[in-house]
């Protein structure tokens, strides 16, 4: 489901305007999944449009359906499905791990449809969530790219992606038979200046006072030997995610929501210092 649940959470269409949808309505909710279901399983546009909106490719763009998930969802309706109804809202549940589709359905004098509105909360609250996850696990992944890089050069990396035809970073292009970089090619593949999975990232080279150690620089005589930190943080906070992320050569990973001015704040961070506002995240997270 993992696609097609991204086909639903592009963060874009959270930002858009929820107004102007002519929908559909039905005697049920049973047969509005049902005719939801059929409209996707024979790829009918129209149909989609009807049941979902006129609005609806602003909450399914076209780029982001994978035809294997779409298959998936549809195997998965096959297998087992089945409604859950409280009052006058209904959700649709399919496959063994009952995955509920986050666009709820809403009764009114009318009859049942699809409420985009109300699914637009629950989309952005699983985009941040899964980004959250990600970004905690990109931040360790790093740490062991850090270490790894460090047994061959001697240093630590001061940056994420190598200059073209070097290994100065901690990804690089490699042939086929060649030992992969530290960082592998779906971290190398961001474009500079883009996030990755709705976070930002930056190399932090010196640590602070609430460290442990104490306060001092990463580098000496030019070359990160003496540790290394990073900071991630939300690329639209409240969208993409709500909490920033740190971690250096110890590999404990901290926590902190930096409000409103995240990025801004975010970017004024030059050590790692975490003082009592940053909170360690727990092995279970």
């Amino acid at each position: 489901m993992k696609t097609l649940r991204n086909t639903l959470i592009s963060v874009g269409l959270l930002l858009l305007p929820l107004t102007g949808f002519a929908q559909q309505m039905f005697s049920s909710p049973d047969l509005a999944a049902q005719a939801l279901v059929k409209a996707i399983d024979t790829h009918d546009d129209a149909a989609l449009q009807k049941i979902l909106g006129d609005k609806w490719r602003v909450y399914l763009p076209e780029k982001d359906v994978d035809p294997d998930e779409v298959a998936r969802f549809l195997r998965d309706w096959k297998i087992s499905h089945k409604i859950a109804t409280e009052g006058d809202v209904a959700h649709l549940n399919v496959g063994t791990e009952n995955w509920q589709l986050p666009i709820p359905m809403k009764q009114t004098a009318q009859g049942w449809s699809f409420d985009m509105v109300a699914g637009a909360a629950e989309i952005e609250t699983r985009t941040i969530g899964r980004n959250e996850l990600s970004a905690i696990q990109a931040v360790a992944a790093y740490a062991d790219a850090q270490h790894q890089y460090q047994q061959t050069a001697g240093e630590y990396a001061q940056r994420f992606i190598s200059t073209e035809g070097q290994h100065d970073g901690l990804y690089w292009p490699v042939k086929e038979g060649e030992a992969p970089s530290p960082l592998g090619p779906a971290f190398g593949d961001a474009q500079p200046g883009a996030d990755y999975h709705g976070y930002y990232y930056r190399i932090l080279t010196s640590q602070g006072a609430n460290a442990s150690g104490g306060a001092f620089s990463y580098i000496e005589n030019g070359k990160m030997t003496k540790g290394f930190a990073l900071i991630a943080w939300p690329a639209v906070y409240g969208h993409t995610g709500v909490t920033s992320f740190m971690t250096d050569q110890r590999g404990e990973i901290y926590q902190q929501d930096l409000g409103l001015q995240t990025d801004a704040a975010a970017r004024a961070l030059t050590t790692f210092d975490p003082d009592a506002k940053w909170q360690k995240v727990d092995d279970g997270e």
